[in-house]
Order: structure tokens, then sequence, then C-alpha cells
């Protein structure tokens, strides 16, 4: 059964580019045709789909032999579980009872402009009461829940081209 899907890792490498590419293009769909702003919890995730993706994309362009495919998979893979941290605990967040809720905050992009680095990168990985708010869902599951689900999958594509591993056809 396995062996019908043992292509090489650069085609999966290119298809898990790919999906990131499509994940991307579905949150700036959400954003600017459906109107749903993001919030900075949404936007840490949009930059972990990037980076895996980017992750993904060298891995493919490279196409390193089998300890240069070992060792973008076990990154893509870090990179991914990244991404499910930040999404599982934005659904942590959604799930709280409204008194435990965090405040919310200024904008992202007045915290940009008036505050430190450090104090930006902090608001976007804890999240405020905006990230609180179920704006969508699909079957009964929120954005960040299929964030997280799509993670996993990237994770786990990522994790099986460790395995996967052969060496191409000379031409």
């Amino acid at each position: 059964m396995l062996s019908v899907l043992r292509f090489n890792s650069q085609t999966w490498f290119f298809l898990g580019f790919w999906t990131c590419v499509g994940l991307l293009s579905a949150g700036y769909y959400f954003q600017y045709v459906q109107k749903l702003e993001p919030c900075p919890l949404c936007i840490s995730q949009r930059i972990a789909i990037f980076a895996t993706g980017l992750c993904f994309l060298c891995a493919a362009l490279h196409n390193p032999g089998q300890k240069g495919t070992r060792r973008y998979a076990i990154l893509g893979a870090i990179i991914a579980m990244c991404g499910g941290a930040i999404s599982t605990r934005h659904i942590w967040i959604q799930h709280l009872p409204p008194d435990k809720v965090p405040e919310c905050g200024p904008g992202l992009d007045y915290v940009l402009k008036n505050f430190p680095l450090t104090h930006t990168l902090k608001l976007m990985l804890n999240g405020t009461g905006d990230c609180a708010e179920v704006n969508w869902t699909f079957m009964s599951l929120s954005m960040p829940a299929w964030t997280l689900i799509a993670f996993l999958a990237l994770a786990t594509l990522s994790l099986l081209q460790y395995w996967n591993y052969q060496d191409q056809p000379k031409a």
C-alpha cells in the first residue's frame, strides 16, 4: 500500500510547499474577501505556515541526499509543530470562560509602531481578547482547529520523508 504513495522526497516537499501556499491563500481570502480581520495568533499561525512552506520549498529545490532530506524532514516537522502549538493556544483561548479571556489590547499596527519588538512578539504569541472570538466554523471546528489539523498533516508529511528517501535516477 505504501509503495503506491512512495514518490521521491522532492515531489512530496513540493506538495507540502503548495499546500502551504493554499493555506496562506485561504487566509488572505478570509481576510480580504470575507472581511475577517486576523488576530495576533492568526498572524502568528500564518508566519508558521510561511516558514513551513519555505522549508519545504528549500528542501524541494535543494533536493539533497539522504542526510539532507532527513534534516529538512526534521526541520519541517519542528516548524510545523511550533505552528501547531500556536494553534493549540488559540483553541484554548477560544474555549476559556468569558471571565478568563485576556483583555483586548490595541491593534497590532499600533503595537508594532509604538512598542519594542519583544512586546509585539509576546502579544503575538500570548493572544488577546480578540483571539477568543470565533467568527467562522466549518463542521463545528473553528479556523484555528482546522489550522492545527493542517499543521499536524504537514508535520506528518515532513516526517514521512525521513523514511521515504529514494536516490534519484541519473540522467
